[in-house]
Order: structure tokens, then sequence, then C-alpha cells
């Protein structure tokens, strides 16, 4: 077991590199750094990642990557499973952390202000132009926050608008494992085995704003059918 405050320190510590490391545009540098954070993360919780299914990313291509959001290791998970240049989308409450903040605007995370409105639609939307100019594919959990319970909650209709308004293609992400490893709110990380599962590839040509809710609930059943067939299996290896 690991006390949460040892994983802030060390993401305070990646951040400051992260930043120098953006402000001197060392590009390359940056993406290395952030999956060696990952990599520590995942390792200082005691846990464990396999990844099945990278073979279907393209990685000449650039994605809007959905996966259901069970815990604070779901991002580090994420950067490791895609091992892509990529960037997600944080809510406005992390960018008041002094260092993580800067870190964050340097490198293009995207800020999402839940209650502000339609200026904060043009905000993202200008964030998701700049990621998509340097080449980032994106990263969005479209519950929205992460999972009390463990289980997976309907999704928000932003990631879907996104990726169809920029015709960016999907590509769901199962995560299982995370939540038991380290809970919300919990101050004690207990690790265990993690898996993400890439599924295949949706692609957005010709859909329209109007296929918003069922490309929704495409993505979600997707995700949800081996959300719940891996989370007995991962239990018994506990």
């Amino acid at each position: 077991m690991v006390l949460a405050p040892v994983f802030v320190l060390g993401t305070l510590v990646a951040s400051s590199i992260v930043f120098v490391l953006a402000v001197l545009n060392r590009t390359d540098a940056v993406d290395r750094v952030i999956r060696s954070w990952s990599r520590f993360f995942i390792a200082l919780a005691g846990s464990d990642l396999v990844t099945e299914g990278r073979e279907r990313v393209d990685r000449s291509g650039q994605y809007v990557f959905i996966a259901n959001h069970l815990s604070n290791l779901d991002i580090p998970v994420m950067f490791l499973a895609t091992e892509m240049p990529i960037r997600y989308l944080a809510k406005a409450e992390l960018f008041k952390i002094p260092i993580f903040k800067q870190a964050m605007e340097a490198i293009g995370i995207v800020r999402v202000d839940r209650i502000g409105g339609a200026a904060i639609h043009y905000e993202v939307n200008e964030g998701v132009n700049a990621a998509r100019e340097r080449g980032d594919s994106l990263i969005i959990f479209p519950e929205g926050t992460r999972s009390a319970n463990g289980e997976m909650a309907s999704f928000k209709k932003g990631a879907f608008r996104i990726a169809i308004a920029n015709q960016l293609d999907i590509i769901p992400v199962t995560i299982v494992g995370t939540w038991e490893a380290w809970r919300p709110h919990s101050k004690i990380v207990i690790g265990g085995p993690v898996r993400a599962y890439i599924h295949e590839r949706i692609p957005v040509e010709g859909l329209t704003l109007a296929d918003i809710d069922s490309l929704r609930e495409q993505v979600h059943t997707v995700i949800n059918k081996e959300y719940e067939a891996q989370r007995e299996v991962l239990s018994a290896e506990r």
C-alpha cells in the first residue's frame, strides 16, 4: 500500500520537468517524460498493466480515444496503453494547482469548465484544434468523473460531438482494475492487476451531429460489455 500524497509529489516533479521541456520546444522529450511518469505512477501503485489490442491502432492516424473512468490511474494507463502522442481534457479545477497548471498549459492539455457555458465550448474547440495541428490524439472520459461504485455511468455527448465535428475516428478503450487499485477519494493505493483493452476503430466519416446519441450508445455498449466480462476475471487474480 502507498499513500496518495507520494503520487502528488511525483506528479509535481514531473510537471516541472515537462514545463521546462515544453518551453524549450522539446516535444519528443516531453512525451518521453510523460510516459516515464506514467510508468512510475503504475509501478508505485503496485500494479501491473497489460494492454490488449494495441495492434489495432494505426500510429500514423489521429483519434479520439474514449475510455471508462474509474480512478486517478486511468490517465497514466491511457498514455502507456496507446503509445501515441496524446493529450486529454481536464476539468478546470486541476488548473488551480501551481506547477501542474503551467505544465498542462505548456503541453496543450484542454481545459474543460463544466459550468462555463458557450465560452468554454469555444475554448475546448480551440484546444482540440491546437492538438490536431500538433498531430496529437485525444483521450476523453465521457462519464465526466470517476466511478463512485465501480459501475459505468452513462456517457455525456461532448466527446462524440468533438469526434464528429473534427472528423476524428473513435477508438474505444476498456479499463479494468484501476478502481480496485485506487478508489476515488481514497488516500491509500492498494495496487493489483490492471488491464486495458483497445477495441476496433469506429469511423465517423459521414456522421453528423444528429448521430451523436446512436454513436454514444454504440461506444458505451462496446466498452461496458468488455468491462463486465473482464472485471470478474481480474477480481479472481487479486
